[in-house]
Parts: structure tokens; sequence; C-alpha cells
């Protein structure tokens, strides 16, 4: 109730119990003498509440959606833009993960929110801890190519056929792992409140520190921030098994997170890629391949090339598809 409606109620009363008429009352408020009636009738009816306007009463509180019950069932990933050095270096975008039934942290500066950068970040969270069943991202084209339509566009309401999937959404499909879109930020609410205290806390901390550099600021992460976080401000599981899953001899990460491109092979087994001309090696010739839609690796998100012998940036021998 505000003092506005307090200072209703007292008037009301003051007619109701005829210290003065209705119609005083309505001239002291500003309003009709009907509008008093109906006043009075309230507070016969409901008690003080009815000077209280009705589209002020409460409203239904959002309902929270429960933690996942397992480490590793779905983990939210998103990039914070922030002055994380406030000035004394360059500009920095933190990369986050963070396992949705416990709040388990792993996070990572990086100089642009790219998908090479975020495929390093991947490549970290998968080596530290496993394939999880899912992440959570936004709809941002990193994760998913949508399909550009002019608003009056004959059949624009219809849905839009199914695009590619980006570097990140294919090498996520050879992992298997599921990848789900937020469809608001308030979705993903256990990562953005894990930026809102890290822009506090953790800019605070490495102000103190003096860090200035990209490698000093992940070096206090590693080793300050994130070993705190994860002591401090996580959750028991409702289930303690994990959900996370093994890297397997078939999940060649080097290849897995590289650039993928995809080319025709020609009639005498050569492909061609911005512009130059590269021969497929004759030991790696297969049936079927003369012709065929091939894919191969033109750069590495890991900075290494593939373990596969051939010099960086020539094709990948064939190998489920892909040459």
């Amino acid at each position: 109730m505000t003092q506005a409606d307090r200072d209703r109620l007292v008037t009301l009363k003051k007619a109701q119990k005829k210290p003065i008429t209705q119609a005083e009352a309505a001239a002291e408020l500003q309003v009709s003498v009907r509008q008093v009636k109906r006043w009075l009738q309230g507070l016969r009816q409901h008690g003080d509440r009815a000077v209280v306007h009705g589209r002020r009463a409460p409203q239904k509180g959002h309902v929270w959606r429960p933690r996942r019950s397992r480490c590793g069932e779905l983990v939210q990933w998103d990039t914070s833009e922030h002055d994380w050095l406030e000035g004394r270096g360059e500009k920095l975008y933190l990369i986050a993960m963070i396992d949705d039934a416990t709040s388990r942290l792993w996070a990572r500066f990086v100089r642009s929110d790219s998908t090479e950068e975020n495929l390093r970040t991947l490549q970290e969270y998968l080596e530290q801890y496993g394939r999880p069943l899912a992440f959570y991202t936004d709809k941002a084209s990193l994760f998913q190519t949508a399909q550009k339509r002019r608003r009056d566009q004959v059949g624009v309401e219809q849905d839009a056929r199914q695009m590619p999937p980006t570097q990140i959404g294919r090498a996520l499909g050879e992992l298997n792992i599921a990848w789900i879109a937020a469809h608001s930020p308030q979705a993903k609410g256990r990562v953005e409140r894990s930026f809102d205290t890290a822009q506090d806390r953790l800019v605070k901390e490495m102000r103190v520190a003096g860090v200035r550099t990209l490698e000093e600021a992940n070096a206090y992460l590693r080793q300050e921030f994130l070993p705190w976080w994860n002591r401090t401000l996580t959750v028991a599981p409702a289930c303690g098994e994990d959900a996370h899953r093994r890297l397997g001899r078939e999940h060649n990460l080097a290849a897995i997170l590289s650039h993928v491109e995809t080319r025709q092979v020609k009639s005498d087994y050569t492909v061609a890629v911005k512009g130059r001309h590269y021969v497929i090696d004759r030991g790696s010739i297969t049936t079927g391949l003369r012709v065929a839609r091939a894919g191969g690796w033109t750069a590495s998100s890991t900075g290494r090339r593939p373990p596969c012998g051939m010099p960086f940036g020539s094709p990948m021998p064939p190998a489920k598809g892909r040459c």
C-alpha cells in the first residue's frame, strides 16, 4: 500500500464514521461521489485492501527450473563481454561453462568471442571432465545457422528449412553431445549469474593482484578464482552418478575441433582449396572416392596439427567420409 492509498483510506474512514459527508470526502479526494460510494462498499466487503488498485494485485511468482539431477547432464555455455582489466590492458572476453546440477565452473579469458576460441575452450573442458550429455547456449551464429528471409517474403510465416550446422554444431554432433538453444537470457540464468559474480569479485581481485595481460588473467583465473568458486559455490547433485562420458579412441579432438570444409574430389583424385590443388596420397585412395564429396580440415582449433602424418593445410586421409 502506497502513501496515497493510506491517505485515501483515512478520508474514507472519516466518511464511513460520518465526521464528514461523502460529498466532502469526494471533494477532498478529487473524485466523484459515486466513486466514494464504491470505495465505501469495498471497505465493508474487503477491508482496507479495497483502496488498492486491482492492477497492483500480487502476480504469480516465477517458478525456477529445477537443477538437473546429475553432473554432466546439462552444461550452460556463454561468453561475457566486460572491461575485465579496467583499462589496464587489452579488451578480453570470458567464455564460461557451468554445470547445471552442481554449478561447477570452467572458464577461460580470450581476445575474441570467435568459433576458434570457443572450440579451444570446449577442448579444455572435454579433456578435463569428458563429454557432457548436452550443452545449453543462446542462439548466436556460433551455434546455429539461421536462414535469412525478408519479413515480406511469401511463406515467411512457415518454418525455416534446416540449415547446415556451424563448425561448433558439427563438432558437437561428432562427439555425440546434444545442443539445446535457450530462448532468453533468463533461461540460462545460472551462467548469467556467474558472470555477475565474476564481474564484481574477479575484477576486484585482479585489480589488487595487478593483472594486466591475457596470460596473467588466465593464470589468476585458474589458480585462484576457479578453485575458490568450485570449493565455495558448488552444490551436491541430487544423484551422485557423473553423466560425463569418457573420450574414446575414435574421438580425435585435433580433427573434430578443426575448421572443416567439404570439397568434391575430382577425377584425377585432387581437391581444390582456396585456389590451390592438393593431390590425395595414393595409399589413401579408396573405392568410390573419385567425384565424391569429402571434407577436409583447414585449421586446427588446438593450434596443433591433426595426428595424421600430413603437412598442415593439406587434405587429411579419408576416414568416415572425410579426406
